[in-house]
C-alpha cells in the first residue's frame, strides 16, 4: 500500500507530499489540482511502463507541465507585499514524482534535456531515480540509483555494482535495468507498478464499445475505457463470484438483474424492475451502464495494489452514489483505493467509513495545496 505520494514542479503543484490510506477521497473546488494529482499519479505508473516521456509529449512536452510560478514563495509575496519573483540562487527546473509503500520507495527526477536534438527538442531528460526500503530515502535503505547516464545495484552482499554506464536520458532504470542480476527488487517493483489501474475514460456514449457485442475472452481486469465490460462482468460470474455481482446489482437497481447472451457474439442483458424484457447495452443509459462499468473494475477476481478512479460519479443519477460507496469500501480490503471527487454524496457516504483518508485540496497564489493535511515526512534524491 502506497503510504506517500510526493509531488514536485508539476503543473499547479509546487510541492505535495501526501498520506494516502487504504482508502483516500481527494476533494477540492474546480481548479484546485484535483486533475493535476491524478495525472501525476498516472506519469508515475507510465515510468514503469516505459512511457512517461511519450506520456509528457502528449501533454505538449516537460515544459508545458512544469510549475510556472517561483521555486518558493517570500512572505512578502504572500502578503502581497512583493511581486511574483523567482527568488536569487534557485535549483534547476525539475518535474519530481515518487512514492514510498509498505516495502518499497522509489523517486525520478526529470528535467530539460542537456543533449537535445534538431528533431526532439521538448524531450526531457531523466536526470536521477533511487530505490530503497523503508518510508524515507536514506543511505541505508538505498539500494538502486541513477545518475544521468549511469545506475548502479547493491547485491545481495550489499555491496554496489554498476548496472549500466550509458543509460539514455528518456530510458528509466525501472525498464532497463530491472531484468539484471542482483536487480530482483527493482524487477518486483516495476511488476507492482505495472499492476495498478486507472479508471478516468470510461466510455459510455453511444458508439461506445461496451454498448456492442463482443467476442468473449476471460477478462480478469476490465480495460481503462470499459469496452470489454461484457467479459469482465462474465468473468467476475465464472471465477464465483455470482452472488456478489448479482447483490451488487440488487444494491443499485432494486429488482434488477444481469445474464448473459452467447447467441452469436456475447452480449449482457439486463432486467429491470417492471420490464417484460431484458435491455441490452445499446439501450441502457450512460448512468446504468457507467455504474455497471465501475462494478466490474471494483469486484475484479485480481485486485491490483492500487486503483485510481478520477470523477467516478461523472453521469450517475444521485441514488447510485451510495451503493458506488458501498462498493468502494468493501473493494478496499483487498486493494488500495483513491478516488478523485468533486461529488459532495460520494464524500459525505464515504467519509463514513472509519479508514478513509479525506485529502482536500486548494489552490492559493496559483499552488495547489492540501492545508489540513499534515504531510509526512519526505526526502527527495539529489542530483
Amino acid at each position: 500500500m502506497i503510504t506517500r505520494l510526493a509531488v514536485s514542479g508539476y503543473r499547479s503543484i509546487r510541492e505535495l507530499v501526501l498520506s494516502p490510506g487504504r482508502l483516500t477521497i481527494v476533494t477540492g473546488a474546480n481548479g484546485a489540482g484535483k486533475s493535476s494529482l491524478y495525472r501525476a499519479l498516472r506519469l508515475l505508473a507510465d515510468v514503469a511502463q516505459g512511457r512517461i516521456v511519450q506520456s509528457l509529449a502528449m501533454e505538449g512536452g516537460l515544459q508545458s507541465t512544469l510549475w510556472a510560478g517561483p521555486e518558493k514563495f517570500s512572505r512578502a509575496m504572500k502578503m502581497g507585499a512583493a511581486p511574483i519573483q523567482p527568488l536569487a540562487g534557485a535549483s534547476p527546473r525539475a518535474l519530481k514524482l515518487g512514492f514510498a509503500s509498505d516495502t518499497y520507495g522509489f523517486a525520478i527526477d526529470l528535467g530539460p534535456s542537456s543533449t537535445a536534438t534538431m528533431f526532439f527538442p521538448l524531450d526531457p531528460q531523466i536526470k536521477v531515480e533511487a530505490q530503497w526500503t523503508g518510508p524515507v530515502l536514506g543511505r541505508s535503505g538505498l539500494f538502486a540509483e541513477r545518475r544521468g547516464l549511469s545506475v548502479r545495484i547493491r547485491d545481495d552482499n550489499g555491496e554496489w555494482r554498476q548496472a549500466a554506464t550509458a543509460l539514455a536520458g528518456v530510458d528509466s532504470m525501472m525498464t532497463h535495468c530491472a531484468g539484471m542480476r542482483d536487480a530482483h527488487d527493482l524487477s518486483i517493483l516495476r511488476e507492482t507498478m505495472r499492476r495498478w489501474r486507472f479508471y478516468d475514460n470510461l466510455r459510455t456514449d453511444r458508439e461506445a464499445p461496451a454498448r456492442r457485442p463482443q467476442v468473449a475472452t476471460f477478462t480478469p481486469a476490465l480495460a481503462d475505457d470499459g469496452g470489454d465490460l461484457a467479459a469482465a462482468l462474465a468473468t467476475i460470474d465464472e471465477i464465483g463470484a455470482a452472488r456478489a455481482l448479482a447483490e451488487t446489482i440488487a444494491d443499485a437497481f432494486p429488482g434488477g438483474a444481469i445474464q448473459f447472451s452467447t447467441e452469436g457474439y456475447f452480449e449482457v442483458l439486463m432486467r429491470q424492475h417492471g420490464l417484460l424484457r431484458p435491455l441490452r447495452m445499446a439501450e441502457l443509459s450512460e448512468g446504468t451502464l457507467r455504474y455497471l462499468q465501475l462494478a466490474a473494475a471494483l469486484l475484479t477476481p485480481r485486485p491490483p495494489p492500487l486503483m485510481v478512479f478520477n470523477e467516478p460519479e461523472a453521469s450517475l443519477h444521485p441514488s447510485l452514489i451510495a451503493p458506488l460507496a458501498r462498493l468502494m469500501r468493501k473493494a478496499a480490503a483487498d486493494t488500495q483505493i483513491i478516488v478523485v471527487s468533486h461529488s459532495a454524496g460520494l464524500v459525505d457516504a464515504l467519509r463514513g467509513d472509519d479508514a478513509c483518508v479525506e485529502i482536500a485540496l486548494e489552490k492559493q497564489l496559483g499552488e495547489t495545496l492540501a492545508p489540513e493535511h499534515e504531510p509526512p515526512k519526505w526526502v527527495w534524491p539529489s542530483r
